[in-house]
């Protein structure tokens, strides 16, 4: 039994069902209904192999603090769950953690890239294998993303310091406003919601099932409660409930700690112009992706608990990067497009949760991805399935574990 079916429980789902295994997940929501898995950037990033806690951030965030406009925001309310998430990111971001972890993130990356070609075998969702722009509209953040270019080369991972002609060479389809950028060559993008229609068709081509509209309170072993109280048992239980998570493990005595991370999107189905390429705008911290004829313009990172009610003042954040960066487009461009919000579950260290749940053998979480949802859901769903199937999972999985903290 599979607890969530986001982008993580589906490919965790989609593994086992691919193994032979009898799969049930429950969610929730409706089948259709918008969720992080689906309005989000549709990035697949072996690129970001630096975790969301690394030296610095706590810096930029205080700064961002002061600016409802900013990429970043935290949410100030009484929180011993917030407190805590704070002291151990503090405590995280460390040059130590981003050296012990970039290794890992990007050996997860690159398989779970691989992974994507795979799947795309069984159905299109889009996928896009043309690399992703780093925009940056200052030499300051340029200089910035030059270090990483060094440190991905001892890495192996592809990039290139562009000046604005190679860029506008790399993709000629959309006026850049900018002092430089990077390729990052590996990089892909994808539809997310088709990604998660691939899945579900190859769950059920395995036998899989699936029951919507079944909300889980409560976990003991394997068995599951459910709202309605009706009790339901496996032969093993994934937790992979996002932002919800945590509470899921709280009725096994085990704590998790995490923080609802709120993102938006809004997506252009007329864009003045359509890159071929996926991009990051390196100030914002914006991703703009073209997905078909449409353009999906995303971005923030909203420490505030489990709301998803909208903030005009965040989004208008995100437009103004956007129309600075692309000079073709203009604030009129984003009125009346629906705004689209969801939670992204972040860990303090930025590594997500994958493994057992301390003394619950059969009992695994699945979660704490943050922006890495989309792009480790598939590596994820292997190292579960090798896990439950009781074999020796094709990376180590000990930086991820549960009880770590």
């Amino acid at each position: 039994m599979i607890v969530g079916g986001g982008v993580i429980g589906l490919c965790v789902g989609y593994f086992l069902a691919r193994a032979g295994r009898r799969v049930l997940i429950l969610d929730r929501d409706a089948e259709d209904a918008d969720n992080c898995s689906t309005g989000n950037a549709g990035m697949v990033v072996p690129s970001h192999f630096v975790p969301l806690a690394a030296p610095g951030v706590i810096g930029r965030g205080l700064k961002w603090l002061l600016d409802p406009e900013s990429p970043f925001y935290v949410r100030p309310r009484m929180s011993g769950e917030l407190l805590r998430w704070g002291w151990l990111f503090m405590r995280s971001a460390t040059c130590r953690n981003v050296e012990e972890s970039a290794g890992l993130l990007c050996d997860l990356q690159m398989r779970s890239r691989a992974l994507f070609s795979e799947i795309a075998a069984e159905g299109d969702f889009g996928l896009v294998q043309r690399g992703l722009l780093m925009l940056c509209e200052s030499e300051r953040t340029l200089d910035e993303e030059a270090r990483l270019v060094a440190r991905a080369g001892e890495l192996g991972i592809e990039a290139e310091l562009c000046d604005p002609r190679r860029l506008g060479e790399l993709d000629p389809d959309i006026e850049m406003r900018v002092a430089g950028g990077v390729w990052w060559g590996q990089d892909c993008h994808l539809d997310p919601r088709k990604f998660l229609g691939v899945l579900r068709a190859g769950i059920r081509k395995n036998g899989g099932e699936f029951r919507y509209e079944s909300e889980v309170t409560g976990v003991a072993g394997t068995r599951v409660a459910l709202a309605t109280g009706e009790v339901l048992e496996g032969s093993h239980v994934v937790l992979a409930g996002g932002a919800f998570t945590p509470m899921l493990a709280r009725s096994l005595g085990t704590c998790l700690p995490m923080q609802a991370g709120k993102g938006y999107s809004m997506t252009l189905a007329r864009p003045p112009q359509l890159p071929r390429l996926c991009s990051l705008l390196g100030e914002a911290k914006v991703a703009v992706t073209p997905m078909g004829t449409s353009l999906r313009v995303a971005g923030t990172m909203e420490i505030c608990g489990h709301d998803r009610t909208i903030d005009e003042r965040r989004v208008r954040g995100i437009i103004k990067a956007a129309c600075r960066v692309f000079p073709r487009f203009s604030e009129a461009d984003f009125e009346g497009v629906p705004r689209w919000a969801g939670l992204r579950p972040c860990s303090p260290d930025g590594l997500p949760y994958v493994g057992p749940v301390p003394g619950h053998e059969r009992l695994f979480v699945a979660s704490g991805h943050a922006m890495l949802g989309l792009s480790l859901g598939p590596v994820t769903g292997e190292l579960v399935a090798a896990l439950v199937d009781g074999r020796t999972p094709p990376l180590p999985v000990g930086r991820l574990a549960v009880g770590r903290f």
